[in-house]
């Protein structure tokens, strides 16, 4: 394990994406995506991509320079063609335009199709509680897992996340895939030599499978059996069918540098003030809060803990103390370094 600062990383991270030239704006918006997932302890979406995006840039299937189109404008509603931009930095103008329409109207959405996978959902939602609103934000994803009753892939994991403001404890936040386990998890399994517990994914002939690498090939489980694979229908729907992008299988993964993603994704925005005095709902977001860690806790459990808290714990102590690094993604970041030429002394 490496342990590394977290503006250093960032640092690194973003002249890697300035090097297949990407903005300095957009490249930083990017790198911080990227290591806050790790700093919150998902290292499944952190930096482990990077040089899958790496590999997408330079293919050209996915665009340095980000130059979306506003294809729709109805007040409160909006449409944006991504034109196979960078999916983090359109994931952020929407959920910023999204955010501005709710100030006027109260509600704001904005779909956006033709965009590229854009890491973990929740720090574009939190982008919208930390402005006073309840942050909503879907995407559809490469094919992961069957429709329930078959065996062929043709369902994303399909992440969606909601973020609504906590006051000085810091935001409540959902952030899930509707798989069992994000794939980025089989990956990082991978990455560091492990296997997978029992419920997570299939191999190519159907039957369970602690190989992450057998997952990989074959079918990710959906969560809560066919719940789940119907919710990441629907999500499917909210962002690929409505937002005219793809959907099902004509969406690509960020580790798939030959093909254009397709990824759709819907942004919307809640203004509190527009709903009830923010002030109120804060006093009754604090009683919530209070009201669910004062449950006494399972034997063997940690105690309770509000959906986001363990992230906003978690990034605390990453930021003071440095983000720790499996070995493999560090030697993967080295490799990808001396591949284009920047220094990664910073590894060392």
């Amino acid at each position: 394990m490496t342990v590394l600062g977290f503006e250093a990383l960032c640092d690194f991270s973003a002249e890697v994406l300035a090097h297949y030239g990407v903005p300095e704006s957009d490249a930083r918006l990017f790198a911080d995506s990227l290591v806050q997932a790790d700093s919150w302890g998902h290292q499944s979406h952190g930096v482990l991509r990077l040089s899958w995006y790496a590999a997408r840039l330079a293919s050209g299937v996915m665009r340095a320079i980000t130059v979306p189109e506003v294809i729709s404008d109805h007040g409160a509603v909006e449409v944006i063609d991504g034109r196979d931009g960078i999916g983090q930095v359109l994931a952020a103008r929407a959920m910023e335009d999204a955010v501005a329409r709710a100030k006027q109207s109260g509600i704001g959405a904005v779909a956006v199709r033709n965009s590229n996978h854009f890491g973990t959902a929740m720090y574009f939602t939190r982008m919208a509680a930390a402005a006073d609103c309840i942050g909503v934000l879907t995407t559809n994803a490469s094919p992961a897992m069957a429709p329930w009753g078959g065996t062929e892939k043709r369902v994303g994991n399909n992440p969606w996340s909601i973020a609504a403001p906590g006051g000085p404890l810091g935001p409540v936040v959902l952030d899930i895939a509707n798989t069992a386990v994000a794939r980025g998890k089989l990956y990082l399994a991978k990455q560091r030599g492990e296997g997978i517990p029992e419920g997570w994914a299939m191999d190519g002939t159907g039957r369970p499978t602690n190989d992450p690498a057998a997952g990989i090939a074959g079918l990710i489980l959906p969560m809560g059996g066919h719940k789940g694979y119907a919710i990441s229908v629907m999500m499917d729907v909210l962002s690929g069918v409505l937002a005219g992008s793809g959907f099902l299988d004509g969406v690509a993964g960020p580790y798939q540098a030959e093909r254009r993603s397709g990824a759709g994704h819907l942004a919307v925005a809640l203004d509190i003030a527009a709903f009830r005095p923010f002030d109120e709902f804060l006093a009754d977001m604090a009683r919530l809060i209070a009201d669910l860690k004062s449950v006494p806790p399972a034997k063997g459990s940690e105690g309770v803990f509000y959906p986001g808290e363990i992230e906003t714990l978690n990034d605390a102590e990453n930021r003071r103390t440095g983000v720790v690094l499996p070995d493999d993604t560090v030697a993967d970041l080295k490799g990808l370094a001396e591949r284009i030429g920047i220094a990664a002394s910073l590894f060392d």
